[in-house]
């Protein structure tokens, strides 16, 4: 275990963070029912973000980066909707609930067999934050400093898969795990947020096991 790694290290000769990945095959993958989606246009979305802005303030999202090794390469995972996009495990917070308890929930509601246990989710750092400063607008890696009332924020976190899991999918979502060489820079298919995930990693040595 362990022989096909790779060390970075910083100015001051400080050993960086080592994230451990393990192969795609120690995981069982299976499924359960389908989760509700809405079914609405732009347009209804973004009349219930407005809604939900007015209600709530602030809208904050939490996304989980995941890492399995494949062919000896790191893979991150997944979810694609409706044969469709493509997002990053997580979603929205409920008012005052934390940003890691709001991410265990909804990893377990995605991913567990059982919703209520949250615990297991290894919650590691928090790799970057994207804000919304419009309803209509893209997210951007960076809160301009003239935006006094940004409408969304969204925050990755690292979490660490343990050697072995199980992961259990809704019958409607696909989990799937994708070179980061591929997911680099490739807005087109990825959008800007995932896209970036290989260069959020970048300070990270990555341990491969076999």
């Amino acid at each position: 275990m362990g022989d096909h790694s790779v060390t970075v290290t910083d100015n001051n000769n400080h050993q960086s963070t080592v994230i451990e990945i393990y192969p795609l095959g120690s995981y069982y993958f299976g499924s359960k029912d389908p989760i509700a989606f809405r079914d609405e246009t732009v347009a209804d979305r973004v009349q219930r973000m407005k809604s939900n802005f007015n209600a709530r303030g602030l809208r904050t999202c939490v996304q989980a980066v995941m890492l399995v090794e494949l062919f000896k390469h790191p893979h991150l995972l997944l979810l694609q909707v409706r044969n469709a996009f493509f997002k990053l495990p997580g979603g929205r917070l409920r008012p005052g609930e934390s940003d890691i308890d709001g991410l265990q929930r909804k990893l377990s509601r995605m991913l567990s067999v059982n919703e209520d246990e949250t615990d297991h989710w290894e919650v590691g750092d928090c790799l970057g934050m994207w804000w919304r400063s419009d309803f209509e607008t893209l997210l951007y890696p960076y809160l301009p400093p003239n935006l006094k009332v940004p409408k969304e924020c969204t925050k990755l976190y690292l979490v660490k898969l343990p050697a072995s899991r199980k992961f259990i999918v809704p019958k409607n979502l696909k989990l799937l795990a994708v070179p980061l060489c591929q997911v680099h820079e490739n807005h087109k298919t990825y959008g800007p947020i995932i896209s970036g995930v290989p260069q959020l990693l970048s300070k990270f040595s990555l341990n491969i096991n076999h």
